[in-house]
């Protein structure tokens, strides 16, 4: 095989796996801005010869799309940062200071909690929540999401703090600094792409999930927009071309993020691969 030809074959190779995965993305923006159900149907995959952006703006207020578009963002991004929050002070607490065979024995229980699969939980969720009288507030779903993501959190910002060099907290402690300062001022600034990554994929998390926000929460007002997606269909029929302006909502806080955050979260993935 000729030596250009390898070159261009792995990058043909990602271009049509790229068009493969934007493929559906592109259906769905077209869709959501067609004039009605007939005008996808007649021509499903092209584009629309007259571009109707009022579906967004059905879909935004009269289908509740900004309420429930809301109360997911709010839901999913304070959950992520206090999960993050309390998997940081873990992560140095059993990597950073010493307390023995306890170390080892607390990291363990993280790593067990991540093979209990979550459907298992549903019922004792149910009952804590329940039993908290929380039911039917946004609490019911906070406090599953943070403890759910909390084991992962930890097991990436662990071996992040790891791979950190402790002649940083040499020169913290010569300075004056202690254990809350240290945290505080020298390793969570420093944890910072770890962080990133690790909100993404809890932000993510919280965003679509849909089981325990289907079942806890039963008033309209406080659903978020996964459930609200569901009831987007009215008595006799449903409307795809604002179905789609609503899928489009949903997308776009991902979107944002990945355009904002994508240093970042390159700089995350690869954290703690070498250590330096």
């Amino acid at each position: 095989m000729p030596r250009s030809v390898k070159k261009i074959l792995p990058h043909a190779i990602l271009l049509l796996y790229l068009l493969v995965i934007l493929f559906p993305f592109l259906f769905v923006l077209f869709s959501s801005v067609k004039k009605d159900n007939n005008s996808i149907a007649l021509n499903p995959f092209g584009i629309p010869k007259e571009f109707v952006f009022h579906n967004y703006v059905e879909a935004w207020v009269n289908a509740k799309i900004s309420t429930y578009f809301f109360n997911s963002l709010y839901i999913a991004v304070f959950s992520a940062v206090v999960s993050i929050l309390f998997g940081a002070m873990f992560a140095f607490a059993v990597t950073r200071m010493r307390h023995g065979v306890w170390n080892k024995l607390l990291y363990s229980l993280v790593v067990v909690g991540m093979l209990i699969p979550n459907n298992a939980l549903m019922l004792p969720i149910y009952t804590i929540v329940r039993k908290l009288h929380i039911l039917n507030t946004h609490w019911a779903l906070i406090i599953p999401y943070i403890a759910n993501a909390i084991p992962f959190t930890i097991i990436i910002l662990a071996a992040f703090m790891r791979s950190l060099p402790s002649e940083i907290e040499e020169a913290s402690v010569m300075d004056g600094l202690k254990a809350p300062g240290i945290f505080a001022r020298i390793i969570l600034p420093l944890t910072v792409p770890a962080m990133v990554t690790v909100f993404i994929v809890n932000f993510l998390g919280n965003w679509n999930e849909f089981l325990l926000a289907n079942y806890f929460l039963s008033n309209d007002e406080l659903r978020t927009l996964p459930v609200g997606m569901v009831q987007f269909r009215d008595q006799y029929q449903m409307n795809y071309a604002q179905m789609s302006a609503g899928i489009v909502y949903s997308v776009l806080p991902v979107v944002v993020i990945y355009a904002i955050l994508q240093e970042k979260i390159i700089e995350g993935v690869t954290a703690g691969s070498v250590k330096g």
